[in-house]
């Protein structure tokens, strides 16, 4: 590909008013509405004074600026450009959105939580394939991410775990085997803080909205999470909401004296990296193997705080341990996790290692509208991550709507595939008709997700 030489631009001029860049968010922000995004939010908000009036318009624009690629409260001024008046009423200002955020208290943030929450919901029911069939085993993983932000004046920001300045995001996300991950519950928290603070409040919260779920679940929900959420706290309060359990322990002498009593022949090997399946013998060639062994959690506290499960042990060759020296015989190097479920022990640690899917969230989140906690006050960034959350959610259901190709996709992906789709608007007898550019690649995936939004569109005249 090279510019033409035939025909260059002897000059760009930004004149013209029907055109719009993200025709995309048409069908999102339809499926948006249905969902009651801005009914959601015009009731549960109680922000006070100017800053709060028409709250829910104020979401709804937050939201479409997010899901548009906006990652900065600057960003949300290109929902005011070209014709984008002429298919979306009430596109506020940044300069009024930031107005609105800075006015959020702790209490306006937990009220977006829960407009988040019954979004997710209302979009689950309407999209049951959004969170998987009924029979599917839902896995809940918890994890918490640094975003990093720059210079001393974001209020509450600090050095945590990872040694970068920033401010602490505990997430907790959805999914099964057929569904992409969802986020059913997040919190802002100070840099500084540790991993485990307040993760039962947010696992709590989390599994009472997977209860809510639509169809009769078969299988109780599984919580995966790493050492870190290894504690009576988080545990206890999963198991009080009717989940199963599958978290990483440390190993400290407790759990090394346990591993030592798994005799030779209990372990199995597995699929693991460089693994090979040997036909005959039925089983597979592979220098990994898990076992497991009855362990009893939290046996410093009383009897009634002791959780019985099983503690799964992986173990893989530990190649070089002292560089230099050669061993006289095998060393291996241990992972191992305390579970409650009834899973048999190879799917049991298979299941457990899906939990790094958490990360792909992360990751999708941090090239999205969190690249950036844009306002100097903490609750600001903390509403900020609950409507990237609303904005994640929306944008993946939108998705699911096309088929199964896009339904995993990243943020980014569906992005360029469905909402940047530039669009010329023309009008005529009272209707508005979208241009879209011709021989547009993702073409049959952007009308799928239009006629189940808004219907069948209506044949444009030439």
């Amino acid at each position: 590909m090279q510019l033409s030489h035939t025909l260059r631009a002897g000059s760009a001029v930004f004149d013209d008013p029907n055109l719009v860049s993200a025709a995309g968010l048409v069908p999102v922000l339809q499926l948006a509405d249905r969902a009651g995004l801005r009914d959601l939010a015009s009731r549960q908000l109680s922000v006070p004074s100017h800053e709060g009036a028409n709250a829910g318009l104020k979401v709804a624009s937050l939201v479409a600026g997010m899901v548009a690629g906006a990652d900065s409260i600057d960003d949300m001024g290109l929902l005011r450009h070209g014709g984008m008046s002429r298919l979306f009423a009430r596109a506020y200002a940044p300069s009024t959105l930031g107005t609105f955020l800075r006015a959020f208290t702790f209490g306006h943030v937990r009220q977006l939580d829960a407009v988040a929450s019954r979004l997710f919901i209302n979009l689950a029911q309407q999209i049951p394939v959004l969170t998987g069939s009924a029979e599917e085993l839902v896995l809940v993983d918890v994890d918490d991410t640094i975003i990093e932000v720059h210079g001393y004046a974001k209020q509450g920001s600090g050095y945590g775990y990872s040694g970068v300045r920033g401010l602490n995001a505990l997430l907790a996300t959805v999914t099964t085997a057929s569904s992409a991950p969802v986020v059913v519950a997040q919190r802002l928290r100070k840099g500084a803080c540790g991993s485990p603070r307040g993760a039962h409040r947010l696992v709590a919260d989390a599994l009472k909205t997977v209860q809510t779920l639509p169809g009769d679940r078969t299988q109780k929900p599984l919580l995966r999470a790493d050492s870190a959420f290894y504690g009576h706290p988080t545990v206890s309060a999963a198991l009080r909401a009717g989940a199963e359990v599958s978290v990483t322990v440390r190993l400290d002498p407790r759990v090394k004296a346990a591993i030592a009593t798994i005799g030779d022949g209990a372990w199995q090997t597995i699929a693991y990296t460089d693994a090979v399946y040997d036909a005959e013998a039925e089983r597979w060639i592979s220098r990994a193997e898990v076992a497991e062994i009855d362990f009893t959690a939290f046996t410093s506290k009383r009897k009634a705080d002791q959780v019985p499960g099983r503690l799964v042990v992986r173990r893989v060759p530990d190649l070089n341990p002292h560089p230099g020296q050669d061993s006289l015989f095998d060393t291996w190097r241990f992972h191992a996790f305390f579970t409650t479920s009834s899973l048999d022990t190879v799917t049991a640690d298979k299941t457990h290692r899906g939990h790094a899917i958490i990360e792909q969230v992360h990751a999708d989140l941090k090239h999205a509208a969190l690249a950036h906690l844009p306002s100097g006050k903490f609750n600001a960034n903390a509403a900020w991550l609950v409507l990237a959350v609303i904005a994640f959610n929306l944008t993946r259901a939108a998705a699911t709507l096309t088929g199964p190709k896009l339904a995993r996709a990243t943020t980014g992906t569906i992005r360029r595939k469905l909402i940047h789709v530039p669009a010329r608007i023309a009008r005529s007898a009272r209707a508005i008709t979208l241009h879209l550019p011709q021989h547009w690649p993702w073409q049959t995936d952007w009308t799928a997700l239009l006629t189940r939004v808004c219907g069948p569109p209506t044949p444009a005249t030439t």
